[in-house]
Protein backbone atom coordinates (compact mmCIF):
# COMPACT_ATOMS: atom_id res chain seq x y z
CA UNK A 1 0.00 0.00 0.00
CA UNK A 2 1.50 3.38 -0.71
CA UNK A 3 0.78 6.68 1.40
CA UNK A 4 0.58 10.07 0.50
CA UNK A 5 3.35 10.68 2.87
CA UNK A 6 5.73 8.31 0.14
CA UNK A 7 4.61 10.31 -3.36
CA UNK A 8 6.88 13.07 -4.63
CA UNK A 9 5.28 15.59 -6.34
CA UNK A 10 6.16 13.93 -9.79
CA UNK A 11 3.75 11.02 -8.99
CA UNK A 12 1.06 13.69 -7.92
CA UNK A 13 1.21 15.72 -10.85
CA UNK A 14 1.43 12.36 -13.57
CA UNK A 15 -1.75 11.05 -14.45
CA UNK A 16 -5.52 11.48 -13.51
CA UNK A 17 -8.25 9.91 -12.16
CA UNK A 18 -9.54 7.24 -13.58
CA UNK A 19 -13.51 8.71 -13.39
CA UNK A 20 -11.75 12.29 -14.36
CA UNK A 21 -9.98 11.28 -17.09
CA UNK A 22 -12.84 8.71 -18.94
CA UNK A 23 -15.22 11.86 -19.06
CA UNK A 24 -12.45 14.28 -20.38
CA UNK A 25 -11.31 11.85 -23.16
CA UNK A 26 -15.12 11.60 -23.62
CA UNK A 27 -15.29 8.19 -23.22
CA UNK A 28 -18.35 8.55 -20.68
CA UNK A 29 -20.86 12.34 -21.21
CA UNK A 30 -19.84 12.95 -17.57
CA UNK A 31 -17.62 11.93 -14.90
CA UNK A 32 -20.90 10.62 -12.47
CA UNK A 33 -21.89 8.71 -15.57
CA UNK A 34 -17.71 7.43 -15.66
CA UNK A 35 -17.99 6.54 -11.64
CA UNK A 36 -21.25 4.58 -11.67
CA UNK A 37 -19.76 2.47 -14.88
CA UNK A 38 -16.35 1.96 -12.72
CA UNK A 39 -18.29 1.30 -9.06
CA UNK A 40 -20.74 -1.41 -11.60
CA UNK A 41 -17.43 -3.08 -12.84
CA UNK A 42 -17.87 -2.11 -16.32
CA UNK A 43 -13.92 -0.76 -16.27
CA UNK A 44 -11.14 -2.61 -15.88
CA UNK A 45 -7.86 -1.20 -16.04
CA UNK A 46 -4.47 -3.47 -16.91
CA UNK A 47 -6.66 -6.45 -16.69
CA UNK A 48 -8.05 -5.41 -12.78
CA UNK A 49 -11.45 -4.18 -11.75
CA UNK A 50 -10.95 -0.42 -10.68
CA UNK A 51 -12.23 2.12 -8.63
CA UNK A 52 -12.79 6.08 -9.92
CA UNK A 53 -10.04 7.40 -7.42
CA UNK A 54 -6.94 5.43 -9.16
CA UNK A 55 -4.71 6.81 -10.55
CA UNK A 56 -4.16 6.61 -14.56
CA UNK A 57 -0.43 6.61 -15.78
CA UNK A 58 0.10 6.41 -19.84
CA UNK A 59 0.29 3.54 -20.97
CA UNK A 60 -2.73 1.66 -18.91
CA UNK A 61 -4.93 -0.25 -21.26
CA UNK A 62 -8.54 -0.51 -19.85
CA UNK A 63 -11.23 -2.25 -20.93
CA UNK A 64 -14.99 -0.57 -21.10
CA UNK A 65 -18.14 -3.03 -21.13
CA UNK A 66 -20.31 -1.12 -23.46
CA UNK A 67 -24.20 -2.21 -23.70
CA UNK A 68 -25.80 -5.33 -25.94
CA UNK A 69 -22.26 -7.31 -25.16
CA UNK A 70 -19.78 -4.91 -26.52
CA UNK A 71 -16.32 -4.37 -25.11
CA UNK A 72 -13.85 -1.21 -25.86
CA UNK A 73 -10.40 -1.28 -25.17
CA UNK A 74 -8.01 1.69 -25.26
CA UNK A 75 -4.80 2.33 -24.01
CA UNK A 76 -3.46 6.28 -22.37
CA UNK A 77 -1.72 7.91 -24.39
CA UNK A 78 -1.52 11.50 -22.37
CA UNK A 79 -3.76 13.25 -20.01
CA UNK A 80 -5.48 16.80 -20.02
CA UNK A 81 -6.12 19.23 -17.27
CA UNK A 82 -9.51 20.03 -18.37
CA UNK A 83 -12.10 19.01 -20.97
CA UNK A 84 -11.28 19.83 -24.31
CA UNK A 85 -13.06 19.31 -27.84
CA UNK A 86 -14.00 15.86 -28.36
CA UNK A 87 -11.45 15.46 -31.78
CA UNK A 88 -9.09 16.70 -29.53
CA UNK A 89 -9.71 14.71 -27.09
CA UNK A 90 -9.17 11.09 -29.02
CA UNK A 91 -5.76 12.30 -29.02
CA UNK A 92 -5.69 11.47 -25.31
CA UNK A 93 -6.11 7.37 -25.83
CA UNK A 94 -5.25 4.86 -28.91
CA UNK A 95 -8.57 2.74 -29.54
CA UNK A 96 -7.49 -0.90 -29.53
CA UNK A 97 -10.99 -1.97 -29.85
CA UNK A 98 -10.76 -4.85 -32.83
CA UNK A 99 -12.82 -3.91 -36.11
CA UNK A 100 -16.43 -6.01 -35.98
CA UNK A 101 -16.90 -9.04 -37.76
CA UNK A 102 -18.83 -8.98 -40.57
CA UNK A 103 -21.52 -11.15 -38.56
CA UNK A 104 -21.46 -8.13 -35.47
CA UNK A 105 -22.40 -5.96 -38.29
CA UNK A 106 -24.72 -7.68 -39.53
CA UNK A 107 -26.42 -8.32 -36.14
CA UNK A 108 -26.16 -4.71 -35.07
CA UNK A 109 -27.90 -3.65 -38.78
CA UNK A 110 -30.39 -6.07 -37.53
CA UNK A 111 -31.25 -4.51 -34.33
CA UNK A 112 -31.36 -1.00 -35.31
CA UNK A 113 -34.14 -2.82 -37.96
CA UNK A 114 -36.00 -4.36 -35.16
CA UNK A 115 -36.09 -1.00 -32.72
CA UNK A 116 -37.39 1.24 -35.60
CA UNK A 117 -40.11 -1.43 -36.41
CA UNK A 118 -41.30 -1.84 -32.71
CA UNK A 119 -40.79 1.79 -31.99
CA UNK A 120 -43.92 4.20 -32.83
CA UNK A 121 -42.72 7.18 -35.01
CA UNK A 122 -44.63 9.86 -32.67
CA UNK A 123 -46.95 9.73 -29.50
CA UNK A 124 -50.86 9.29 -30.51
CA UNK A 125 -52.96 11.99 -30.69
CA UNK A 126 -56.21 12.33 -28.88
CA UNK A 127 -58.92 10.56 -31.26
CA UNK A 128 -56.09 7.69 -30.77
CA UNK A 129 -55.54 7.98 -26.99
CA UNK A 130 -59.62 6.95 -26.85
CA UNK A 131 -59.37 4.55 -29.62
CA UNK A 132 -56.71 2.91 -27.25
CA UNK A 133 -58.56 3.18 -23.85
CA UNK A 134 -61.88 1.80 -26.03
CA UNK A 135 -59.56 -1.39 -26.33
CA UNK A 136 -58.35 -1.97 -23.30
CA UNK A 137 -62.14 -1.55 -21.77
CA UNK A 138 -61.24 1.79 -19.97
CA UNK A 139 -63.79 4.26 -21.67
Amino acid sequence: MVNDDDLTDDDLTEGARLDVWLDIACLFKTRSEAQKAVRAGKVSVNGQSAKPNRRLRAGDELEISRPLGLKQRVRVQSFADRHVARADARRLYEDLTPPPTPEELEGRRMERLYRAATTPLRAPDKRQRRALRKLKGKE
